[in-house]
C-alpha cells in the first residue's frame, strides 16, 4: 500500500542524494540519512538540525546601501550523534564493516511513512571470513521532541565473531558550503565551539555555542550493548565524546544509542533538561518508543492521507512528501518550515512564503492547531516586521522579510529579496483562510486581527492614488525573473484582499465583542478614516485586463519586453538563473514560476473565466518552471480550466520531483513547498477546493488515468471525507452539525452522516454540458 520507499543501492554517488530522501525528523531535529559507519565520506552530507537554532553570519557587499541587512541568520549543522562504527577481528586482520570493503551479499534500505523510522540492513562477510547481518533502525520520536533512537541488530551467520562497536558524538561540526550554487550557503566559517564536554557513568555530554548569535546547543548520548561479556571505554578526542563497546557476537545482539537535543532558545538549563529527558525515556525500549511514533503518524494519516486508486507510483509519492512535510513543521509556535525543511542546507534554513501559500494549506484543513502554531510564529515576528518596514522607509505598516529564521530580513539580493513585498499580504492569506475554514475568533482576537490590520498598513504606505485607481510601485512579485516593477498583479490581487479583510475583521469585532474592540483600537491606534482608507484603496486597487489579449499583464511593462528565445536555448542552460546574469533575465518575457496564474488560483473571483483562461495559456508558453514552486501550480490551474490531461501531467512532475531528484539538486535537501503541492493538487486542484466567506466549494474532476481518490479534510469542526470516482463524487459527514456546502457552484445539504452522492450538471463548457 506504498507506505514505504525502498533501494538497494550501493553506490557511493548516489549518497548526498539518499541522505535527503531517508531524513529523519520530528518538527524539532532532523537528522540527514547518513550511514552510520562511514560519515567522514566525501561523497556525504552530514547534517543534524535544530529547527530555527542558528548563528547570526555577517553578510559581505562590495558596495553596501542604507536598509541592506548587516547579518544573515543561517542554520547550523550542530553535534552529530550517528556514528557507529563496528570493527570486526581483532589485531591486524581487523576489518572496517563498511559497503567498500569485504563482500555486501545483501543490502536493503527502506523508509517507513506509518511507522515513522528508517532501517537499513547488510549481510556483510569480511575477508577473514567472519559473517553476519546487520540492521540499523533510527527515528526521531514525535511524542518525544528531544530524543534521536538508534537501535542496532547484530546476528552473526559464523561462530564467535569478535566484535568492537565505536560510538561518537561529535561537536567538531561544519555546514555544507557550494559556493558555485546561490540556493546553498557559501559560508565556509565554523560557527560552534565546544563549550563544555564531560563523560559520566557511561554518559557523553556535549555542548556547543555559536559565534555570534550565543546561543547553545547540547547533547546527552549513550550506548548500551546487550550483551553478558561486554567491555566499555569512554574517552574524549577533539571535540568527540568516544564510546567503545568490545565483546564476542555468539548470538543475536542487540544495540542502543540513545540521543537527547535541546538547545537554548527554549530551555534554559540544558543539561538539567536533558538529563530529566533521559530518566524519562530510560524505561522505554526501542520498541515502545516505535509503537508511539506509529500511534501518533496513525492519528496523522488518519486526517490527512490521501489515495488513489491503483497508482503505485503516485501513492508513493504523496505518502512521502506528506511525511516528510510533517518531519519538517516546527510545533512549538516559534518555529516554522524552512524551504528544505530539516533534510538538508539548502537556502541556509530559511523561511520563505512557502509556509503561507503551499503548506499551511494541509494542517489548516487536516490539523488546525498545528496550523494555529505555524501563524503564532509569524505573529512572534511582528516587531521586527515593522522595524523591516521603517528601515525600508516606511512610516508604517510591517514588511515580513523575503527570507528569514529569527524575524530579520536574511536576502542580500533586494531585487529579488526584500523587494518581494507580497510576503506580507501572504501570510495575510493565511491568517484569512485559518478563520475561514475554523471560525476561530478567539485567535482572531489574540493576534490575526493585529496582523491584518499593520500587513493593510503597509500597504497604504508603499502604494498610492492616481488616475482613479490605487497603485504600487517599484515591487518583485513571486516571477523572480521578473524584478522591481510598478503593478505586480499578484502583488495587487493580494494586498487587495489583505485591506478588505482588515477592514471586515475590524467591522466584526465592533459588532461582536465591544471590549476587545476597544482595546485593540486603543493599543494599535486605529482610526476609522484609516479603515475608509483601506476599503477605498481595496475598491480602487488597480488590476488592468489587456484588452487585445484578454489576460492579466504581469505588471505594467511585463508586455512590451521581447520573449525569450526558449527554441535556442539548450537544456544545460536551465535554470537560467544559473547561467545568465540577472539582467539579462529581466529583459525578456520569461518566468521562473506561476505568478499571475498564482493569482488566479488564490483570487479566482477576481477575473472572468475567459480572461483566467488566457491568462494561463499565455504564461504557461514563457514559464519554463526553474523553481520547485511552479508545476504544482500549473497543474491546479489547469484543473480549474478543466484542462485534466496537462493538469495530470504536471501533477506526475510535481508529485516525483524529490523522489525521482528531477531538478538534480535533492541532496541538498527536499523542495518542502512543492512537496505541499501535491496535496493541493488533488484537493485544491482535481477535488477544486476552495474556501471562500459564503463557505465551502467544490469543482470535483478525474483525471482519465484515475478510478478514485479519497481525501479528508476539517472545516469548522466537522470532519468531512470526500471520495471522487469516475461516476461519482460523494462527501461524507463524519462529524458535526448539518452543513451547506457547494458542488460545481449548487447548493448541498449535508445532514448527520449521510452520504451524498451529487450527480448535478457541471455547467456549459467549449459549448457541450458536462457531468459526473
Amino acid at each position: 500500500m506504498s507506505w514505504s520507499i525502498y533501494t538497494n543501492s550501493t553506490d557511493r554517488k548516489q549518497l548526498a542524494l539518499e541522505e535527503s530522501l531517508y531524513f529523519t525528523g520530528n518538527g524539532y531535529i532532523g537528522i540527514r540519512g547518513n550511514l552510520e559507519e562511514e560519515n567522514a565520506s566525501s561523497d556525504s552530507i552530514v547534517g543534524t538540525y535544530i529547527n530555527g537554532f542558528y548563528d547570526d553570519v555577517p553578510i559581505p557587499y562590495g558596495e553596501k546601501m542604507h536598509g541592506f541587512p548587516d547579518y544573515q541568520q543561517k542554520l547550523l549543522n550542530v553535534i552529530d550523534p550517528q556514528s557507529i562504527v563496528i570493527w570486526v577481528g581483532t589485531g591486524e586482520d581487523r576489518e572496517k564493516l563498511s559497503l567498500l570493503t569485504g563482500k555486501v551479499v545483501d543490502y536493503k534500505r527502506a523508509l517507513h511513512m506509518d511507522k515513522g523510522f528508517s532501517e537499513r540492513y547488510i549481510h556483510w562477510r569480511s575477508k577473514q571470513g567472519h559473517e553476519l547481518k546487520i540492521t540499523f533502525k533510527r527515528l526521531a520520536s514525535f511524542k518525544r521532541k528531544n530524543l534521536f533512537f538508534q537501535q542496532i541488530f547484530l546476528c552473526p551467520v559464523t561462530k564467535n565473531i569478535p566484535i568492537q562497536i565505536i560510538s561518537s558524538l561529535n561537536g567538531n561540526v561544519t555546514n555544507y558550503t557550494n559556493p558555485n550554487d546561490p540556493r546553498v550557503g557559501n559560508d565556509a566559517s565554523k560557527r560552534l565551539f565546544v563549550k563544555h564536554m564531560k563523560q559520566q557513568n557511561g554518559q557523553s555530554y556535549i555542548e556547543l555555542q555559536t559565534k555570534v548569535s550565543e546561543l547553545s546547543v547540547a547533547a546527552l548520548s549513550e550506548l548500551k550493548v546487550h550483551h553478558d561479556h561486554v567491555t566499555y571505554n569512554h574517552f574524549m578526542q577533539n571535540g568527540e565524546l568516544i564510546s567503545k563497546a568490545t565483546f564476542v557476537l555468539k548470538e543475536k545482539t542487540t544495540i542502543g544509542k540513545r540521543t537527547f537535543f535541546a538547545d537554548t532558545l527554549r530551555y534554559t538549563n540544558l543539561e538539567q533538561t536533558l538529563g530529566l529527558a533521559r530518566e524519562e525515556a530510560s524505561v522505554f525500549s526501542f520498541f515502545d518508543i516505535q509503537t508511539e511514533q506509529q500511534d501518533y503518524l496513525a492519528s496523522f494519516w488518519k486526517k490527512t492521507d490521501i489515495i488513489i486508486e491503483k497508482d503505485h507510483s503516485l501513492q508513493e509519492a504523496i505518502r512521502f512528501n506528506l511525511f516528510h512535510i510533517l518531519q519538517s513543521t516546527g510545533q512549538d509556535g516559534r518555529s516554522n518550515i524552512a524551504a528544505k525543511g530539516l533534510s538538508g542546507e539548502g537556502y541556509e534554513g530559511h523561511y520563505f512564503w512557502d509556509t503561507e501559500i503551499y503548506l499551511l494549506p494541509i494542517y489548516t484543513m487536516t490539523n488546525p492547531e498545528m496550523a494555529k502554531k505555524l501563524l503564532f510564529y509569524r505573529y512572534s515576528i511582528l516587531p521586527q516586521a515593522k522595524q523591516r518596514a521603517y528601515e525600508m522607509g516606511h512610516s508604517q505598516g510591517a514588511l515580513f522579510p523575503w527570507r528569514t529564521i529569527s524575524g530579520t530580513e536574511c536576502s542580500s539580493f533586494f531585487p529579488a529579496g526584500t523587494a518581494q513585498y507580497h510576503i506580507s499580504a501572504d501570510i495575510a492569506h493565511s491568517y484569512i483562510q485559518y478563520y475561514l475554514a475554523t471560525d476561530d475568533v478567539e485567535f482572531m482576537k489574540q493576534a490575526g486581527a493585529e496582523m491584518l490590520v499593520e500587513t493593510a498598513r503597509l500597504w497604504m504606505d508603499v502604494g498610492h492614488f492616481t488616475k482613479n485607481s490605487f497603485r504600487i510601485d517599484a515591487i518583485t512579485g513571486p516571477d523572480e525573473y521578473t524584478c522591481i516593477v510598478n503593478n505586480n498583479y499578484y502583488t495587487n490581487v493580494m494586498a487587495k484582499q489583505n485591506l478588505r479583510w482588515a477592514v471586515k475583521i475590524c467591522t466584526f469585532l465592533q459588532e461582536t465583542d465591544t471590549e476587545c474592540w476597544g482595546k485593540l483600537k486603543s493599543r494599535l491606534n486605529i482610526s476609522y478614516k484609516e479603515l475608509d482608507c483601506f476599503e477605498k484603496a481595496a475598491q480602487k486597487m488597480y488590476l488592468p485586463v489587456d484588452e487585445k489579449l484578454k489576460i492579466n499583464p504581469q505588471d505594467d511593462t511585463f508586455l512590451q519586453k521581447a520573449k525569450w528565445d526558449f527554441k535556442h536555448t539548450s537544456k544545460d542552460k536551465y535554470p537560467l538563473l544559473l547561467h545568465y546574469h540577472p539582467l539579462t533575465i529581466y529583459r525578456y518575457q520569461v518566468c521562473k514560476q506561476a505568478d499571475t496564474v498564482l493569482a488566479h488560483l488564490l483570487q479566482e473571483d477576481e477575473q472572468s473565466e475567459v480572461v483566467m483562461k488566457n491568462s494561463y495559456d499565455y504564461y504557461e508558453r514563457i514559464t519554463p518552471h526553474d523553481s520547485s514552486l511552479s508545476t504544482c501550480v500549473f497543474s491546479m490551474m489547469a484543473a480549474r480550466l478543466t484542462y485534466l490531461d496537462k493538469a495530470y501531467d504536471y501533477y506526475l512532475q510535481a508529485a516525483r520531483l524529490d523522489l525521482d531528484d528531477v531538478q538534480g539538486n535533492t541532496k541538498d535537501g527536499l523542495h518542502m513547498a512543492n512537496m505541499g503541492g501535491t496535496w493541493m493538487g488533488i484537493v485544491v486542484g482535481f477535488a477544486g477546493m476552495r474556501i471562500k466567506e459564503s463557505g465551502l466549494y467544490f469543482r470535483p474532476q478525474l483525471p482519465t488515468k484515475w478510478n478514485k481518490y479519497t481525501f479528508s479534510i476539517q472545516y469548522k469542526g466537522r470532519m468531512l471525507h470526500i471520495i471522487m470516482t469516475k461516476k461519482t463524487f460523494t462527501i461524507e459527514l463524519l462529524k458535526g452539525s448539518p452543513l451547506l456546502i457547494h458542488v460545481w457552484d449548487k447548493p448541498v445539504q449535508l445532514i448527520n452522516k449521510e452520504v451524498i452522492t451529487n450527480s448535478v450538471s457541471r455547467g456549459m463548457l467549449n459549448g457541450k454540458s458536462i457531468y459526473f
